[in-house]
């Protein structure tokens, strides 16, 4: 018998990992939107692409870095930022494999001690997720995005604003902060009623 717990955890844990993957891959974590009547074009960078709009309008996109190619990345805060976000998103795709192999175990001493490995997994894809958020915005004073962006520095956008790509990264780590819980109550033997006070 399954635990309605695990199950819900198991999914959680599945939809965050499709989250913090498709907000990773995003070019759209810091963007520029053209302004009718305004000179310049929309660009926006992502953690590892770069997109930006032609004469004609048409969208233009390229990888920073690549096999071979990280140090193309044009900050060495991006580059970190890179790191810690795909390292703790892997990290939390193995905890998601951990929690698909508990759902077929039979409850007792071997699941809770998986339950409890993806657990502390989560929590430290959670630090290190955060931690490469937190780095992000430090790259916003390299001299590429100064070229967008204007007076661009250190936490501040300049001409350009956060972009849906960092937000959604945000949303993801911020649910991710709940699944240790659930996997503290995930195993199966939870399940089993607990006998009621009686009443004088």
């Amino acid at each position: 018998m399954f635990s309605c717990v695990g199950c819900f955890w198991l999914l959680l844990t599945a939809a965050l990992v499709a989250l913090c993957s498709f907000s990773f891959i995003s070019p759209a974590w810091i963007v520029k939107e053209q302004h009718h009547g305004r000179s310049g074009h929309s660009v926006s960078f992502g953690l590892l692409w770069h997109c930006s709009e032609s004469l004609d309008h048409m969208y233009t996109c390229y990888a920073f870095g690549g096999i071979g190619r990280f140090a193309e990345i044009p900050s060495s805060s991006w580059q970190t930022s890179a790191v810690l976000c795909s390292g703790g998103c892997a990290l939390l795709a193995v905890s998601s494999l951990l929690a698909i192999i508990t759902v077929f175990l039979p409850s007792g001493n071997c699941e809770r001690k998986i339950c409890t490995l993806a657990g502390y997994m989560q929590m430290a894809a959670v630090f290190i997720m955060a931690s490469g958020l937190l780095v992000y915005p430090f790259g916003l004073n390299s001299s590429l995005v100064k070229s967008f962006c204007g007076n661009s520095d250190i936490y501040y956008a300049g001409d350009c604003q956060i972009g849906w790509g960092y937000m959604l990264a945000i949303v993801a780590v911020m649910l991710t902060l709940f699944l240790p819980f659930f996997a503290k109550y995930a195993p199966k033997e939870h399940l089993l009623p607990t006998p009621l006070p009686t009443l004088l």
